[in-house]
């Protein structure tokens, strides 16, 4: 049988129901055996376009090849040659978008699984601990601070520190990570893997200090003061957006990003064994229709409420969330109630939320995002009751690091101006990526991002700016 005509292997996962109250993984991984039948299905392009799918521009088919020949030790050696974050990576990339998006084999049929392939080579690599990590140049003398732990800083104290730099990551909160900690689930990432894969940095030579607010306790300033020749701001864009209708003090209503922090960095979800509470709805309305409210939706799932409902004004096509998590969350039960958006929130005698109102919508006209623009049915008003609202709409810049950096050029949404290509702010020695400069966006784009300044980091130490 040809690669073409080959199914895909279908990873395992756990069953809905199960799931659906657990904070376990859902997929459960590949076998040797199956990983290296999806691998059997790689046609070997020579000018493999899923390379140019991927950010960090991962040698796909090269690393494929050594799982078909069951070389998995050289298969996780030719990932780690462009990223170090493959079981992060393979998890909660959206390749249908990127790499697997541009597979040959997808236009006639189902692309390699290049992601799970991916998340199988790390997994190994991490119980059997077969391959060594790439070696770094020879010291340079030169120093660099990296402010935030995420993904675009986690690659660029990757590529630094292997080009020989002395690399420093400054983390806010009490453990690395940054959104792969507090905004992802366990069930979607669990927080070993990434513990394990900052562990690899270092192993590497980076240094961490964790519970360091640059912009609180030291400012980017005094750190070029401390001998730092370079600085890569990598805050992310965690401030909570909201929709500025009625009722929105009423308790029962928080933002995703209070609500995942307290669940998955701060593990609520084993209250009372671990000393962090968080809100248990028995009706929970979810307001939004990406990867965050998918998450919102599932965890306050896990935490026992007796109905989950996710509300998006536009339609299951228009959602940007993976097409992965949108097919979990309606296994798992979730209610999606689509084309309608919140007007108000209404709450009982005591101020707590008991419902919110929402109107139907129908799509207009094409708008600037390239969707649909929602408009709103006049008289559809309808209820939904509720005693747990929360807000995934997105969020902003968080105005903390660049209020106390004044000479640090923003935009008029407080994020962060910096050079596309490579990351280069308007002052000198500081260079910017992922969130803080393109809004929330994806683990990888974020890494791609990091790659760029890197490169331009490292060209700047060389030669200078």
């Amino acid at each position: 049988m040809s690669a073409t005509q080959t199914p895909r292997q279908a990873m395992p996962e756990q069953e809905p129901a199960v799931r659906a109250r657990n904070f376990e993984e859902v997929p459960l991984g590949y076998t040797p055996e199956m990983a290296m039948a999806e691998a059997g299905r790689c046609l070997q392009c020579k000018k493999p376009a899923c390379v140019q799918g991927c950010p960090v521009n991962i040698d796909i088919p090269g690393f494929i090849k050594h799982i078909a020949e069951g070389e998995l030790d050289k298969a996780i050696g030719k990932i780690w040659e462009r990223n170090l974050l493959p079981a992060i990576c393979g998890r909660v990339c959206p390749q249908e978008s990127q790499c697997e998006g541009n597979c040959l084999l997808g236009r006639k049929g189902e692309p390699v699984a290049i992601g799970n392939l991916e998340r199988f080579a790390a997994d190994w690599e991490r119980e059997h601990h077969a391959c060594v990590l790439p070696s770094s140049d020879d010291a340079t003398g030169k120093k660099v601070a990296v402010i935030g732990s995420g993904p675009s800083s986690l690659t660029v104290a990757s590529d630094l520190v292997l080009k020989g730099h002395g690399v420093t990551l400054f983390e806010a909160f009490h453990k690395p990570g940054g959104v792969l900690v507090y905004g992802i689930p366990e069930f979607r990432l669990p927080k070993d893997i990434v513990a394990a894969e900052v562990a690899c940095l270092e192993n590497q030579g980076v240094k961490l200090e964790c519970d360091v607010v640059v912009g609180r306790t030291m400012t980017v300033d005094e750190l070029f003061e401390q001998g730092f020749d370079a600085v890569y701001l990598g805050v992310g864009a965690g401030l909570p957006k909201f929709m500025k209708i009625p009722g929105e003090n009423l308790v029962g209503v928080l933002s995703a990003n209070e609500y995942l922090t307290r669940a998955n960095l701060m593990k609520a979800y084993l209250f009372p064994e671990v000393d962090t509470p968080i809100p248990r709805g028995r009706r929970v309305a979810v307001l939004g229709g990406g990867n965050v409210a998918m998450d919102s939706a599932r965890t306050a799932m896990r935490l026992g409420a007796d109905s989950v409902s996710l509300i998006y004004r536009r339609s299951r096509d228009e959602m940007p969330a993976r097409k992965a998590e949108i097919h979990h969350a309606e296994e798992e039960g979730l209610n999606f109630e689509l084309l309608a958006n919140p007007v108000r929130y209404v709450g009982d005698d005591q101020g707590r939320l008991k419902g919110l109102e929402c109107v139907r919508m129908e799509l207009g006209e094409i708008d600037a995002s390239g969707r649909r623009w929602p408009v709103a049915v006049p008289g559809s008003e309808f209820m939904v009751e509720c005693d747990l609202a929360i807000v995934a709409i997105g969020s902003g810049a968080n105005p903390l690091l660049p209020g106390s950096t004044p000479d640090l050029p923003l935009n008029k949404w407080g994020y962060v101006i910096a050079d596309s290509n490579t990351g280069k702010t308007g002052k000198k020695g500081v260079w910017s990526g992922g969130d803080i400069v393109t809004g929330a966006a994806t683990v990888i784009l974020a890494m791609g991002a990091g790659r760029k300044a890197a490169d331009s980091i490292h060209e700047y130490l060389t030669w200078g700016w």
